[in-house]
């Protein structure tokens, strides 16, 4: 613009003088840098409206958009029930005792509350105190000694009953050895949970036919940003996959990051790399009440993950609208970089995510999809960071416990990883939903899961399975620990899971009801949902929600709802451990490391905005 101002500048000063009169030169002269200061303004003018019309241009190359969620939540739980037991391996345990491979009895006597020997073993007395065991206070005692003392002191009932499978040279085999005397049943009330979601979208054209796509998200409950919560169920910590949906603190957090690269040389072929768009997919829309957020059915996957797609659009080949083919790999842990051993043995593998989605009709009024997905060498857990738990600490860390009983209000946080891998897992479903033109949305979705178990277990089990722990000497030799050696089998179980819903027209808005069950082993990728109690597509039971979405304008709305979760197995979200009948927990009749919720339900109202 600057060479365009001078090169006028220079052709009026290179008129001819000539032409005017010697008395004129003068006036003449004045005339013209009038009309050259006056041009050169507008030169200038139109210069800074080109210059700004350019930046503009360049600046909406990023379509920046978003949407923020404030959300209030009451939460009830239900006879929460606290059973923690372990498969214990007996007879190991017998022959190492014997074997003097556990050390040996120093200060405590095994027999102090033997009172006599009947047909079916030891008669004690209960009413003798277990410090009655103790031979010499003056002699160290022993890792059996401490073992076998806590477990008289502790419970009676569980020392009788080893110690005379003991004395009568048992071989018991696999037997479940409680962790606590009796279940602790109780309520838990949080009558209100403040909850702030903020999402920005980021759009790009690249070039004519490539373009990226991302999203930055917030997830806090206020009066909180630590990112950590003490780890009570597999819902209380944020790891790669699921931090869009946990709450994380007040950190904008990359949820999905790709690039399209349409029409790749003419073939109508497509490739997207990056973080993947595998969360919000169909039918979560209508809850959502926004358009279609992700590829896959969101009955199986809302779960972050790295990937590659690679897709064809085969509407013109078959004639049917919106039929397009997707095949997706993607990696959901990776095992050697940032493992938490020094170029030790590393017992984890890399978890390799594969699959298929088929939108094979999307009309705008019928949408049908067929999802099948796999997950290879699964490991039972993921890297996360939690809050330990002080209970964990008195059940498995009896030396750490005594520090940690002296300061109840403080967790220490740590990194957590998993520590074998135990298994594949595989995944398949269809849905189909509907728009009538009177405006009422209906959709119905059926989900299977198959888990394949390798035999392997980690603390809170293998695939589907428990753990069976066998006991092992501390390297120092004065403790007693359970350490797991495998599953308890390998096993392959299905499950399967039920998910329908209607929504319907009402003043100022829309009225939805949703219904969704899952079996014993239903295993769906949903961790990621965020839903306070917890996805309740991952539900081992029955699980129900009513909503009323009130439009304040096309880009505000009102939301008032609740979820009611009936849960009849534990472990729901999880693919670790078996999954126990809720009933048979409560009955003290099976265990469970983790406590389990009977009975939920969350009462909810929400105001989003768009922009």
């Amino acid at each position: 613009m600057q060479k365009l101002i001078c090169l006028a500048m220079a052709a009026l000063l290179a008129l001819p003088m000539s032409a005017f009169a010697a008395g004129q030169e003068d006036a003449m002269i004045t005339e013209l840098q009038k009309q050259i200061q006056n041009l050169s303004e507008e030169l200038e003018e139109l210069s800074g409206r080109l210059d700004s019309a350019e930046r503009h241009a360049t600046l909406d190359r990023i379509e920046l958009t978003g949407d923020m969620r404030v959300k209030a939540d009451s939460l009830h739980y239900k006879d929460v029930t606290f059973n923690p037991g372990i498969n214990v391996d007996m007879t190991n345990f017998f022959d190492k005792v014997n074997a003097g491979e556990l050390g040996a009895f120093n200060n405590f006597n095994p027999q102090f509350s033997v009172i006599g020997f009947g047909p079916s073993g030891p008669i004690f007395d209960d009413n003798v105190s277990a410090s009655a065991g103790i031979l010499d206070i003056n002699n160290a005692n022993t890792a059996l000694d401490n073992m076998f003392f806590d477990l008289a002191n502790r419970d009676r009932e569980a020392f009788n009953q080893l110690f005379t499978a003991f004395a009568m040279g048992m071989s018991p085999g696999v037997q479940p050895f409680r962790m606590a005397t009796a279940p602790q049943k109780y309520d838990i009330t949080n009558d209100i949970l403040y909850t702030t979601r903020l999402r920005l979208n980021m759009k790009a054209n690249v070039w004519d036919n490539v373009k990226f796509s991302g999203r930055l998200s917030m997830f806090k409950n206020w009066g909180d940003s630590t990112g950590s919560k003490v780890f009570d169920s597999w819902n209380s910590f944020t790891m790669d996959g699921t931090n869009g949906g946990n709450t994380t603190g007040d950190v904008l957090r990359v949820e999905r990051a790709y690039f399209d690269w349409s029409n790749i040389a003419d073939s109508g072929v497509y490739l997207s790399i990056g973080r993947r768009p595998s969360t919000y997919g169909p039918p979560s829309q209508f809850r959502e009440n926004e358009m279609r957020g992700g590829t896959p059915t969101g009955h199986l996957v809302h779960f972050n993950f790295d990937g590659i797609t690679l897709g064809y659009d085969l509407s013109g080949l078959t004639g049917i609208e919106g039929m397009v083919a997707r095949l997706c790999y993607g990696q959901g842990f990776e095992s050697e970089w940032g493992n938490g051993e020094m170029f030790n043995q590393i017992e984890t593998k890399d978890t390799h995510l594969g699959g298929l989605n088929l939108d094979i009709l999307n009309d705008g009024t019928n949408f049908l999809q067929l999802t099948l997905f796999t997950a290879m060498d699964v490991n039972d857990g993921f890297k996360g960071i939690i809050a330990f738990p002080t209970q964990y600490g008195a059940l498995f860390a009896p030396t750490l416990y005594k520090d940690m009983q002296k300061f109840p209000n403080f967790n220490f946080v740590t990194r957590v990883q998993p520590s074998t891998n135990i298994g594949d897992i595989n995944l398949g479903g269809i849905g189909y939903a509907r728009q009538e033109e009177n405006g009422v949305n209906w959709f119905a979705s059926a989900g299977w899961t198959q888990l394949r178990p390798n035999g392997k277990a980690g603390m809170f089990g293998g695939m589907g399975t428990d753990a069976v722990f066998q006991a092992e000497l501390s390297a120092d030799g004065t403790e007693v620990m359970m350490v797991p050696k495998n599953a308890t089998d390998s096993k392959v179980q299905n499950g399967y899971g039920l998910y329908a819903g209607v929504q319907i027209p009402a003043p100022m808005g829309k009225i939805g009801f949703e219904y969704n069950y899952g079996s014993e082993y239903w295993t769906p990728f949903t961790q990621a949902q965020d839903d306070a109690i917890g996805s309740k597509l991952a539900t081992r039971g029955h699980a129900g929600e009513a909503y009323y979405i009130v439009d304040i304008n096309p880009r505000m709305f009102l939301k008032f709802g609740g979820i009611y979760y009936d849960y009849e197995y534990s472990g729901s979200g999880s693919p670790v451990g078996k999954p126990q009948k809720i009933s048979d927990i409560q009955a003290g009749t099976a265990y469970s490391l983790m406590p389990v919720v009977d009975k939920a339900f969350d009462l909810n109202a929400s105001l989003t905005m768009q922009f």
